[in-house]
């Protein structure tokens, strides 16, 4: 199989598995810090067997070994990990993931600010699109139903932890920070465990539980690491795009829940600038052949170290 179809198919199933993680959330009756235990724990239990299995235990020595930075990498990823669920359970779905796709235009800013990464005029203008429809989601909060200003500024959180993890990634240059992932999830279940109620879940919600945290987002966070191996990271980009687009529908099928105007105003504005800067800096790379000294439009960055928060 071609390498670019591979990664197409790799890709595209890890969005398809991350699209119902707001919806699981939504399903599970227990408080948000339970639900976050669940996922974390489970999440981190299968990738760590994962690990194991394919990489071995050195691949979690070789993760440590790259130094403080890792621990706020960890700390980072770790913190995402229930803060997301609790983005959903004061918020719409619709505000939580298009304000989370706003995670590499906040990755870019925090490149350019800590590794003097060049912040060229179409990431400027990207940025700018950006804040602008965020500030658009947060304006019509207050005549969504389901949404809360409150949840936004908690999702707002997540896509700039997410981001520090992010250029921490990319200052530390290691080939795979899926190992650490693990680490992260275990340590935020410990943390989370003496103010969540594991065993409180309804008797008809575990299987609910179980492929949330032990399936799709495990599943997820595999699929979509892999894909920057065979496809461009602009590519991997827009393909996660897709998941931005498809949570708040099936949020809005399943649970009747209405995104509201505002935020598919602001979500358009989010989306629509992302996909825009993506493809032209696609179209430029194949245009341009790389020669020594080269230097090439930068993608925004997908977040290919993980399936990211949600």
């Amino acid at each position: 199989m071609p390498d670019h179809l591979k990664g197409l198919l790799i890709t595209g199933l890890g969005v398809i598995l991350i699209v119902p993680d707001s919806l699981f959330v939504r399903l599970i009756d227990a408080t948000a810090l339970t639900i976050a235990f669940w996922r974390v724990l489970l999440t981190a239990s299968v990738i760590a067997l994962g690990v194991l299995v394919f990489q071995g235990p050195g691949a979690f020595r070789a993760i440590l070994r790259l130094g403080p930075g890792i621990w706020l990498y960890i700390v980072s990823i770790g913190f995402t990990g229930f803060l997301f669920v609790l983005a959903v359970s004061l918020t719409s779905v619709a505000n939580v993931v298009f304000i989370l796709a706003a995670m590499p235009a906040f990755a870019a800013l925090l490149s350019w600010i800590f590794l003097g990464e060049r912040l060229t005029r179409r990431t400027s203008l990207t940025i700018i699109t950006v804040m602008f429809g965020i500030a658009i989601i947060a304006f019509g909060s207050g005549e969504t139903e389901h949404a809360s200003l409150a949840g936004d500024l908690v999702a707002l959180s997540v896509a700039v932890v997410f981001a520090i993890a992010l250029t921490t990634a990319r200052k530390l240059k290691a080939s795979s920070m899926v190992p650490a992932i693990p680490i992260a999830y275990f340590g935020a279940a410990l943390a989370l465990f003496p103010f969540a109620e594991p065993m409180s879940v309804p008797d008809d919600d575990w299987i609910w539980v179980v492929l949330h945290g032990g399936v799709f987002i495990a599943g997820a966070t595999a699929f979509i690491s892999l894909g920057p191996r065979y496809l461009p990271s602009a590519e991997v980009a827009l393909l996660i795009l897709v998941e931005s687009v498809l949570a708040p529908l099936l949020a809005w099928v399943v649970l009747a829940e209405n995104p509201g105007r505002w935020a598919l105003v602001g979500g358009a504005l989010v989306l629509g600038a992302l996909a825009v800067s993506n493809v032209v800096a696609l179209r430029q790379r194949r245009r341009v052949r790389v020669a020594p000294g080269t230097s090439v439009p930068q993608p925004l960055p997908p977040g290919d170290n993980g399936a990211g928060p949600g």
